[in-house]
């Protein structure tokens, strides 16, 4: 399964790093988090190395649908309630400068990546009150906003958020400039971590600040993020022979759709699951079936699934890696919004590495702790604790060896594996690890694939 993106855009390959290396700031991931977080830094005058376990944007960057929007969901009403309506500003404030930001970055490069500024919209079926009340709360923490109750969409809606001048783009196109004048290490997966050296296989890298932009944290201990978040998969059909929408939409429902067209193709997405947790398949079939009913004449033109980490409060852990430590960095749990939150998580990161203060470094800090978060907290700790329990002290059933016709643990921390039928992969239902069929890792937290092959 291949997305719209890598469809159209080729990254040159760069070569693996060897040897010992020192620099001021390594930067550990190239995705999108990454390549912004090094390119501001080395605009900044730092002298800073990337090392990618794979290729550039070769995470989850290549599967985004790929807006840049502050409008997260039905989110600000709740975020206001949990964090006040001070905090609820910065972090709206944040994401706000975030879309700026793509937008003159996209000129400083002169990247042809398709940037575009469009509203936003986030639609229902059938609660227009809860939608106003979304509406309001947005107004309230300076965005751009209104209820409307017309939409391009092929389905009658109660009404829609709109968040006006919102962007959406092409990300490889744009990751492929901004990549350009970096220094990038491909195929260099990273070992472990010791105070400031980076180790990997063949050499080192010392570097007096270190950034983990890996989508999912390396490292479990400390921080022990892999409590503290849950990985979710959504999948996207690429349609051609659609009309070309005006703007982007998002459904505030809980089996609704989101939308957006990318030149003469319409991407629908949806069927969001905690990773693990699709062992009766079908998301694909649906997403066709509905496709089939509002498009009629459309074809489709690929399929792709993207992965995302979900954090306790719905807010992305940006900051210090764990308490004490002032050289080491984090980004992680942007939640479905990957493209805003990296660069949002940059312009933080790039300040905290220089030393610099940030009016955001409370608001996404990984070190607080929300008490109306609790509740999802306990909840992914209790899936982490039973994952962990049937990888290592409890047998299949036989419905279950009937229906999986094999057993094999996760190699991050011995969860017991999921099959997920829509995409031929082992899942993780613990932390989100996914391996091939065969075994091969596929996605962090683990770091390897697994010992014994599965058979399917």
């Amino acid at each position: 399964m291949e997305s719209i993106w890598t469809k159209t855009v080729q990254i040159p390959a760069r070569k693996k790093a060897e040897g010992r290396l020192e620099r001021e700031i390594a930067v550990i991931g190239a995705g999108m988090t990454g390549i912004l977080t090094a390119y501001r830094l080395q605009q900044m005058g730092k002298q800073v190395v990337v090392l990618e376990a794979g290729r550039i944007a070769g995470g989850q960057t290549k599967n985004t649908t790929a807006k840049i929007t502050s409008q997260h969901g039905c989110f600000y009403q709740k975020l206001i309630s949990d964090i006040g309506i001070k905090n609820a500003r910065l972090y709206a404030r944040a994401n706000q400068e975030a879309i700026d930001a793509f937008e003159k970055m996209a000129e400083e490069l002169g990247a042809a990546c398709d940037f575009v500024r469009l509203p936003s919209f986030l639609y229902s079926a059938d609660d227009e009150e809860n939608l106003k009340k979304e509406a309001a709360a947005a107004v309230s923490v300076g965005i751009d906003a209104s209820f409307v109750t017309e939409t391009e969409l092929p389905f009658p809606v109660a009404g829609a958020v709109r968040f006006s001048k919102q962007a959406q783009f092409h990300p490889l196109k744009f990751i492929s400039a901004a990549a350009r004048g970096l220094e990038i290490y491909e195929n260099t997966p990273v070992k472990k971590i010791r105070k400031n050296v980076i180790y990997f296989d063949g050499g080192t890298v010392t570097a007096q600040k270190i950034i983990v932009a890996t989508h999912y944290p390396i490292i479990n201990f400390p921080g022990m993020y892999f409590m503290r978040q849950h990985q979710e998969r959504s999948y996207v059909l690429a349609l051609s022979r659609c009309p070309r929408l005006q703007g982007m939409y998002y459904s505030a429902d809980l089996d609704g759709l989101s939308f957006r067209s990318a030149e003469n193709i319409l991407l629908i997405g949806g069927n969001a699951h905690r990773t693990g947790k699709n062992v009766q398949g079908g998301a694909y079939a649906d997403l066709r079936e509905k496709a089939k009913i509002y498009f009629p004449d459309s074809r489709e033109v690929c399929c792709w699934s993207a992965q995302d980490c979900m954090t306790h409060d719905g807010v992305p852990f940006v900051g210090k890696y764990f308490y004490g430590q002032q050289n080491r960095f984090v980004a992680t749990g942007y939640k479905k919004w990957g493209m805003t939150s990296s660069m949002a998580a940059s312009l933080l990161l790039s300040d905290l590495a220089c030393g610099r203060q940030s009016i955001y470094e409370k608001v996404f800090t990984p070190q607080r702790h929300r008490v109306k978060a609790a509740g999802n907290l306990m909840q992914d700790m209790a899936e982490s604790i039973s994952g962990l329990a049937r990888g290592w002290m409890f047998p299949y059933s036989k419905r279950e060896e009937d229906e999986q016709k094999h057993w094999t643990r996760c190699s991050h921390m011995g969860c017991r594996l999921k099959w997920n039928p829509d995409e031929k992969t082992w899942d993780c239902p613990c932390h989100g690890s996914r391996y091939t069929v065969d075994g091969e890792l596929l996605d962090e937290p683990a770091k390897c694939s697994l010992k014994k092959k599965t058979n399917r």
